[in-house]
């Protein structure tokens, strides 16, 4: 892309300019963000148990004491022997906001169907310290439509992010944001679920490639990605 080269007063002008649609941007997404507060809560009623370093706990234990739970969908099936690429990228953004998330009376986790000591040895790897649990076993993942049946994908298309899209666009794992409130009786609601994009203010890499001067220089989402001990061997990224 060809820039024009202008005076400071020019530049002035066109950033002013700019600058009145990222207000406007930010007013919409505070609307955004109340409307998504004002959403209506479903009561989790049935029995989820997952595999944790801590032994089994049920979903209401995930919390931890607190009041609010965020799990991250990671697609890490049972068989894989990596984590996915484009997940392990938004993970590597999350342990910085623990202590924040936690003094806030927010527990952060990572659930996968993949088992316990698979999930461990791919966390061992890339040096993360963010809880993550196993649901191997459970319908958990299917029931909150991240993990597929081969039944199903073979009818040619599966329930995501709110809509039935094509099997060329699935996988029998994809990625996800859910939460949860336990309230003082210890009773368990959903409130909230997000799929495919919808993650990603997540990845604070992401955003500061959006303020760069070549943006995210991709020729599709997220194309440059790799796992962060992978960027060595794949070579640097040059002007798309």
């Amino acid at each position: 892309m060809q820039h024009p080269v202008v005076s400071r007063e020019e530049w002035l002008e066109a950033r002013r300019a700019l600058l009145a649609k990222e207000k406007e941007f930010t007013h919409l997404r505070d609307k955004v963000n109340a409307a998504r507060l004002a959403l209506p809560w479903v009561r989790v009623d049935k029995p989820y148990v997952f595999d944790t370093p801590h032994g089994r706990k049920t979903l209401a234990e995930l919390f931890a004491g607190r009041s609010q739970l965020v799990v991250y969908h990671f697609m890490l099936g049972p068989d894989w022997e990596a984590g996915c690429t484009g997940c392990s990228f938004l993970a590597d953004h999350l342990d910085g906001a623990l202590p924040h998330l936690e003094n806030h009376d927010v527990t952060l986790l990572a659930v996968s169907r993949a088992p316990l000591d698979r999930i461990e040895a791919y966390k061992r790897r890339m040096g993360w310290r963010f809880p993550w649990v196993s649901s191997h076993g459970s319908d958990f993942n299917y029931d909150f439509h991240v993990s597929f049946t081969p039944e199903a994908l073979a009818k040619g298309s599966v329930y995501y992010n709110y809509e039935m899209i094509p099997r060329a666009q699935a996988h029998d794992e994809l990625p996800g944001l859910s939460a949860f409130y336990r309230d003082e009786k210890g009773e368990v609601f959903h409130t909230y679920s997000s799929y495919a994009r919808g993650g990603e203010e997540l990845i604070g890499t992401l955003m500061i490639l959006d303020r760069a001067p070549l943006g995210r220089n991709e020729h599709t989402t997220m194309d440059w990605v790799r796992r962060h001990d992978e960027y060595e061997a794949a070579g640097r990224a040059c002007c798309a």
